[in-house]
């Protein structure tokens, strides 16, 4: 593990500028003064009064679920990732990861590593709670019912949480993120239980509980001005520390140092909001769940933002908007949504207890209100929960009204997003015929370790009338089981080729790329007859003998049909694996050559003519590993995965044909 680690280090080091390198040094130094008593919070007496989080009544046609949700944590059962139903207790052990049993040790937190699972256990599973979602959750049901079992749960939770976990000790002392997640999981809780008149805070135990809560917000927000995500690190984790940093300074404007962590927080999401989302509403993380999460703290902000009279500019309104149309260009009629890039299954905030709760579909309701647009209404379909939360009845009143004006016929959004690499090939877009295939052209990631990019150049995706064919895989894993994690962000998880076993990108860590695959769109054109999209990678061209490939893609819309033609240039004798990986819900067979794939409403035929190469199918192969699919954090189910594979030399071409016709 030593020697793994300082492998990791140096690849690490090498992504770095001098001046990270000097940032990164002089963190450490703070953090050794912190741990010797020095630079740490010290908070006045908190003055004056909070401020709402947002400024609306609730009304939501069903309230029963959120009373059951809030019963079960009160019961001490807990959903963790694939943790469903995990009896924690209540409150639970905040320092215990719920997955392994494992508790952190009790340090100081800076100097916690906690990416070694043998110290921490699975850190994302102990984080998780310590987001308090849950929180969130009791105080959602105490404002529906007023029943103060609710509020009490609230208060026990926050007192356990206070007492286990002190300032800067442990693991909940070490991600400004995650406090950042937590302070904003603070602030709709604290306005959910009434804010300053809330019953918590009657009597002297009362106020003695909320200046202990209200000291515990100040060093928060300490911690977080102190140890921002920078350089190559400052991707969504920047965002998110800014989005906590600025919630809570407007929320509780109660420290001489609160208009001054406002108004820098403030001025980051300004500038972060426009430089790690391309023009074209794409997130230059190069991860479509990754995108929700950026949109949603963007617009969590804005909102606070908006209610307390502190607006953003016109710019950072615009640019939001892009990512919002983004979300339902990428989603099928459906509303699938491709899992491209990373996806860790983390919500700001759990305004919607209930499985099943579409973030995406959520988005484009709220921003249809916010923006007044009824194609964003339309694709959405209905209000949901979380835009009532955050919009109340009037909102809603507004989405009725858009939905009405909107005209009968919809055909879906914008088809090239050049910036962020996606392009759309189809037709009948939003009905029960509609063929949409996504290729990927984009950048491998974000910033110079490319964290949450997967080496899925020229990868496409393929639904029709709705289902899902050929998909992206997803995520499984982060900081655990390597051989998964690597399976799942590499080369061999995609519909795309793989040449001689190697992964297009190179792979120094769980979150580090330390050569980065370089892909582009050489030509996109659309009309009634056919879609044409030409794209290639550099990839391979690293390789002893440089590999370049190139993928043509032609759908002959009124033929049914999409050729896909995989060009690869080079000297010397090669492997090549044309990867083709199928949704769990269809079934596989190979007839004479041929690759038929049934979904529930369309059968479709494969074929590679006179490529010489025979095809197989894999499906939950562990050794490989080959054939699965993960649709939820550390969940994983087996899937069918088809395969041609062969060797090739100098100019060689490769054609797939897919025929489709629906039953």
């Amino acid at each position: 593990m030593r020697g793994k680690n300082i492998s990791w280090l140096i690849a690490r080091l090498k992504r770095m500028s001098l001046p990270e390198v000097l940032y990164r040094l002089h963190m450490a130094c703070e953090a050794e003064a912190q741990a010797r008593g020095y630079l740490i919070a010290e908070p006045e007496a908190a003055s004056g009064g909070s401020n709402h989080v947002l400024d609306i009544d609730h009304v939501l046609p069903e309230v029963e679920s959120y009373l059951l949700a809030a019963d079960k944590i009160l019961d001490g059962y807990f959903n963790i990732f694939a943790l469903s139903n995990c009896e924690l207790g209540f409150p639970p052990n905040w320092n215990t990861d719920p997955l392994t049993g494992i508790s952190a040790p009790f340090v100081f937190g800076k100097k916690l590593n906690y990416r070694d699972e043998s110290i921490v256990g699975n850190i994302k599973y102990l984080w998780e709670p310590n987001r308090h979602l849950e929180l969130v959750t009791l105080a959602q049901a105490y404002s529906l019912s007023g029943d103060i079992k609710y509020a009490y749960g609230c208060k026990s939770l926050l007192e356990s949480w206070l007492d286990e976990c002190p300032y800067l000790y442990g693991p909940n002392w070490t991600s400004s993120l995650e406090l950042a997640v937590r302070l904003v999981n603070w602030a709709f809780a604290w306005h959910l239980l009434g804010g300053d008149e809330s019953l918590l805070f009657a009597g002297k135990e009362g106020d003695e509980f909320r200046k202990r809560w209200l000291e515990s917000v100040f060093q928060h927000c300490h911690f977080i001005n102190g140890y921002f995500s920078r350089y190559s690190s400052a991707n969504n984790h920047l965002l998110g520390e800014y989005m906590g940093l600025f919630i809570a300074s407007t929320v509780w404007p109660c420290w001489k140092e609160s208009p001054r962590w406002q108004e820098r927080a403030k001025a980051g999401l300004e500038v972060e909001a426009l430089k790690q989302n391309f023009t074209d509403g794409c997130n230059r993380e190069q991860g479509i769940w990754y995108h929700h999460e950026v949109t949603d703290m963007l617009l969590l902000c804005g909102l606070v933002g908006r209610t307390n009279g502190g607006d953003f500019s016109e710019e950072y309104w615009n640019r939001l908007e892009s990512m919002i149309e983004f979300i339902g260009a990428m989603a099928n009629t459906n509303m699938s949504v491709p899992m491209i890039g990373d996806s860790d299954d983390a919500v700001m905030v759990r305004f919607v207890p209930q499985e099943g709760f579409s973030v995406y579909q959520s988005l484009l309701a709220t921003g249809a209100v916010i923006f007044k647009r009824s194609d964003f209404a339309q694709k959405a379909g209905l209000f949901d929960d979380k835009s009532r939360w955050l919009l109340g009845e009037e909102g809603e009143v507004d989405f009725d009204e858009l939905l009405s004006l909107a005209p009968k016929d919809f055909f879906g959004f914008r088809r090239e997003y050049p910036e962020g690499g996606y392009y759309i090939l189809g037709k009948d877009f939003e009905t029960d015929k509609e063929v949409k295939l996504i290729v990927d052209a984009g950048p491998l990631g974000f910033t110079s370790i490319a964290a949450h990019g997967h080496a899925d150049a020229l990868a496409m995706v393929l639904s029709i009338g709705g289902d899902e064919l050929f998909i992206d895989p997803g995520t499984y894993a982060y900081h655990t089981e390597q051989k998964w994690r690597d399976y799942f962000k590499g080369t061999s998880a995609h519909n795309t080729a793989r040449i001689d076993g190697q992964d297009q990108s190179v792979s120094g860590g769980n979150f580090l790329w330390t050569k980065h695959a370089k892909a582009w769109c050489e030509s996109f054109e659309i009309s009634i007859e056919q879609d044409c999209f030409r794209g290639t990678h550099d990839g391979y061209t690293r390789l002893a003998d440089p590999v370049v490939h190139s993928r043509s893609i032609k759908f002959k819309k009124d033929l049914g049909v999409i050729e896909v033609y995989d060009n690869l240039d080079c000297a010397q004798e090669h492997v090549i694996e044309l990867l083709w990986h199928v949704a769990e819900s269809c079934s596989v067979e190979i007839r004479k050559g041929s690759v038929f794939i049934s979904s529930p409403k369309v059968l479709l035929e494969m074929s590679m003519p006179d490529s010489g190469m025979e095809p197989k199918v894999v499906q939950g192969n562990e050794e490989l590993p080959l054939g699965w699919i993960s649709r939820k954090f550390d969940l994983k189910v087996p899937s069918p995965t088809i395969v041609w594979a062969g060797s090739f030399e100098g100019k060689s071409n490769f054609l797939t044909v897919f025929k489709y016709i629906f039953k």
